[in-house]
């Protein structure tokens, strides 16, 4: 079974677009849940231009047995505002903690941790995520193969970064991206790792992807999802994510 986790940092990037307290991440998380998502994805900048620490520490106070999964780069230096990733993780104390190399530059994340070249200074960071009881995820980019140096330092689940993919669906066009994709899921499992996908996945590309890794184990959306819950609402399009990875 393909779990999903909704990502909503949209909703903080509405809320923060007028500086006051709505729309509140924490209600739409709760009403997520309940619509029958899996889980709830939270990717707090240093910037803080969408979820920000207070929310992360909100979410964690009520998402209850549901999965928390926290993203962030672990490089990223505290700043006001901001105590740092691994300090967030001890805080709130999420399932999983997804590691991306986002920096402040990028409006979005647009690429991957490299296993050959970054597994020595991630590391570290495992070995501390691990300790405060974090399964540990890794961003990483499709076509990636040496994601058995990854298994090596003890992460648990890469996270494939779908960005490629999904625009090459949109041209009509999914094939070589897709079986990048595949390539590398098959190489993290046969290292023992889970699969995880996530980045402009919709209802239009998801199926296909899915069919392609049977074994995935966990879709993180947001932007997407929550862009088509504006026409359709929150709660239906969660169930109509639900029926793909049912299929």
């Amino acid at each position: 079974m393909t779990l999903l986790s909704v990502n909503v940092n949209k909703i903080a990037v509405l809320r923060n677009s007028r500086g006051h307290g709505v729309p509140d991440p924490v209600i739409a998380a709760r009403a997520a849940l309940d619509a029958g998502c899996h889980g709830i994805t939270v990717h707090p900048r240093p910037d803080q231009r969408h979820v920000r620490a207070d929310d992360v520490d909100r979410i964690a106070a009520v998402i209850g047995a549901a999965e928390f999964n926290l993203e962030g780069n672990p490089f990223a230096p505290p700043r006001d505002g901001y105590p740092g990733f691994v300090e967030l993780v001890r805080r709130a104390r999420p399932a999983q903690a997804t590691l991306v190399p986002d920096g402040d530059a990028q409006l979005t994340s647009d690429h991957g941790f490299d296993p050959a070249r970054d597994s020595a200074r991630l590391a570290p960071v495992v070995r501390e995520l691990k300790s405060l009881g974090c399964r540990v995820s890794v961003f990483v980019d499709a076509g990636a193969v040496e994601v058995g140096r990854l298994a090596a330092i003890g992460v648990d689940r890469i996270e494939l970064y779908t960005e490629p993919y999904a625009s090459a669906f949109a041209r009509g066009a999914p094939e070589v991206a897709l079986e990048a994709c595949v390539r590398t899921a098959a190489a993290a499992r046969d290292a023992g790792l889970a699969v995880n996908a996530g980045h402009d996945l919709d209802q239009r590309n998801l199926g296909l992807l899915r069919q392609a890794i049977p074994f995935l184990a966990e879709v993180s959306i947001g932007h997407a999802l929550i862009s088509e819950a504006i026409f359709d609402g929150l709660a239906p399009t969660i169930r109509n994510y639900l029926a793909i990875l049912a299929d």
